[in-house]
């Protein structure tokens, strides 16, 4: 008997509209301004740091809606903005640079609805809002990472040339001092750094004999400063990358700052520590035969220096470095099968590896010694939280570096271009670690220096506005294939309906994020779905007017428009893919959510309207069709 729907048909649109239903209804919960709180180096919150969350929250006569503490720290949630900006400044002055504080917004959603793996689709910076940074680039510390590098460079044409100095040093004014063991190799010396450093200009030191002083031009400082900012964004955006935030803006603001804007981002914590960060490693020899004597006594040898583990032991170390953060070009967190403990494991360059392979070969039974390094530069504030400035006016900074050794393992065979390091707290360190550097070290410091949510850039009037105006089209739309199409216009109406809650629920599936751009693609869509029914409807009509019988319509429209509206939706999907393979930021927004409407909707607009008309029509006898 002619249109009816095979059972499983049934059961295959009952579990998908189930699965669909259940990943879109987080959104219709909406979400809250709220503060979260992780440890400096990706860690949890322990009991005391929240006692002293909580009091601070107290003093400033905040009121939560609620706390939450979990393995990541903890989620503060607010009734309003303001009451999360206050909240902030007063838990990041209690808890001090151990903690990050970062602003967030915080599903709404209930708690075994999200712990189930159901989270609301992200929305953009032009319809939500997001998170705002203002990077500034600490160039001091990029011009003096250049100078040491010279300085080095200096050393090495002296000793090619056996040109025998007393020392080369940096001097307080920021130029380097390079002191020769006799006046007249004063022009050799000054000849060979003007041939082989021709970015640096060395003149004689009128004070003291036998002195070169030699200082970079301002050509040069100039362009150090272009290469740390141009560094640092490409760095900044591997990492934004890694995040997986979606249409990020990484943007240069004068020459010192950088505008970071990331919508949709959920763990703000997180990312506001791995935007900070410059960290790196480097590998030193241990000085076995002298280690115990230095531990002990407290003075490091020449040639030496005594570095700490994160216990506060102490191990001595050669000042040397056999290779850097630079060599590495891959690196993946993971967990050690033996002893269930993280680790990362290393990738390294050919020359990396080379460097390897030599000093491991040679050093079997040794210790190596895996230094952490990482730099962060911060506005000075006072004890009540405010910013220090200087007599010019301008914001005091303060540079911290963190040195430590993770790991010094004793060399047990060669090792080569692959290896791994232990000795980190927690899997979220590893990960982070591993994604630094991936991503690459950052030229020199950054300081967040302003920090906010940020509002819809249209406005919240122009984005309900606009959704208004879609929801009004979607109202007329229904109105029309009711009045038109009679029963089969309730059918299509469903059918359209369902198919928006099936977008939703694959945007929020795979975290995609939605923009006004993709708003554009859901509309297109939503016409596109009508078409493909309009398309059937007027088939079975015409059908009907040839003389077939109801039920033979119904058969020959559904049959006969089915090739028509699959090559319409295949044309459509490979320019939509053209455009996100081609495109970038908003077009590819548009994209994404094209191609998912487009397979919705073929879904929806084909096999949910022939379920609904079989169900009504199909198994008995039909005189005249409600078309």
């Amino acid at each position: 008997m002619l249109n009816q729907t095979a059972w499983w048909k049934y059961w295959l649109i009952a579990i998908v509209l189930a699965v669909g239903g259940f990943y879109a209804l987080p959104n219709v919960f909406g979400n809250d301004p709220g503060v979260q709180v992780r440890g400096a180096r990706g860690g949890g919150v322990d009991g005391r740091a929240l006692e002293r969350v909580q009091s601070a929250l107290s003093e400033a006569d905040v009121t939560a809606k609620s706390v939450l503490r979990d393995r990541d720290g903890v989620k503060i949630r607010f009734y309003d903005s303001e009451s999360q900006l206050k909240a902030r400044d007063a838990i990041e002055r209690r808890l001090g640079d151990g903690y990050t504080t970062a602003l967030t917004l915080l599903s709404g959603a209930p708690g075994w609805l999200t712990n189930s793996g159901a989270s609301p689709m992200y929305l953009g910076l032009d319809l939500r809002g997001g998170v705002h940074f203002l990077l500034e680039v600490d160039m001091e510390s990029a011009i003096a990472r250049a100078r040491e590098r010279y300085a080095a460079d200096i050393k090495s044409l002296l000793r090619d040339a056996k040109l025998r100095y007393r020392g080369v040093r940096t001097n307080a004014g920021g130029d380097i001092e390079v002191a020769l063991r006799g006046a007249e190799q004063l022009s050799e010396a000054r000849d060979l750094i003007a041939s082989s450093l021709p970015e640096l200009r060395a003149r004689e030191d009128s004070s003291r004999a036998g002195t070169l002083v030699v200082g970079m031009g301002d050509d040069e400082i100039a362009e150090i400063k272009k290469f740390a900012l141009e560094q640092n964004m490409t760095a900044l955006r591997n990492r934004i990358d890694q995040l997986g935030v979606a249409e990020p803006v990484v943007q240069q603001q004068g020459e010192e700052r950088l505008v970071i804007q990331l919508p949709g981002v959920q763990d703000t914590a997180r990312a506001k520590r791995i935007l900070g960060r410059a960290a790196t490693l480097e590998m030193r020899m241990v000085d076995e035969e002298r280690n115990a004597e230095a531990v002990s006594s407290g003075q490091a040898p020449p040639g030496t220096r005594l570095y700490k583990f994160r216990d506060e032991r102490r191990i001595l170390l050669f000042n040397r470095v056999i290779y850097s953060g630079d060599n590495i070009i891959d690196a993946a967190a993971s967990i050690d099968t033996q002893s269930g403990s993280p680790i990362v494991s290393i990738t390294l360059d050919a020359a990396g590896a080379r460097i390897n392979q030599r000093i491991t070969g040679k050093n079997v039974g040794n210790r190596m010694a895996v230094v952490y390094l990482e730099t962060t530069s911060q506005i000075k504030k006072d004890g009540d939280g405010n910013i220090t400035r200087g007599p010019d006016g301008q914001p005091q900074r303060v540079t911290r570096k963190i040195e430590e050794v993770l790991t010094a393992p004793v060399i047990r065979d060669q090792l080569g271009k692959r290896y791994q390091i232990e000795g980190i707290g927690s899997v979220t360190e590893a990960r982070d670690l591993a994604l630094m550097l991936r991503s690459g070290a950052l030229a020199a410091p950054v300081e967040i220096i302003e920090e906010r949510t940020v509002g819809p850039s249209l406005g919240k009037a122009n984005i309900s506005q606009g959704f208004t105006s879609v929801l009004a089209g979607f109202l007329l739309v229904l109105v029309f294939m009711l009045v038109y199409y009679r029963l089969f216009g309730i059918a299509a109406t469903t059918a359209l309906t369902l198919n928006l809650a099936l977008m939703v629920a694959v945007l929020s599936f795979f975290q995609a994020t939605l923009t006004l751009p993709g708003v554009a693609g859901i509309v297109l869509t939503v016409g596109m779905a009508v078409d493909a029914n309009v398309l059937i409807f007027e088939r079975i009509r015409e059908e009907v007017r040839n003389g077939n019988s109801p039920q033979a319509s119904i058969h020959l429209g559904y049959d006969r428009a089915l090739s028509t509206i699959v090559d319409a939706n295949i044309t459509t999907l490979i320019a939509a893919i053209v455009l996100f393979n081609f495109g970038t930021g908003p077009i590819k927004g548009f994209a994404v959510t094209l191609s998912i409407g487009i397979l919705t909707s073929m879904f929806t607009a084909i096999m949910v309207t022939r379920a609904l008309i079989n169900w009504f029509y199909g198994g008995r006898s039909v005189r005249e069709l409600s078309i």
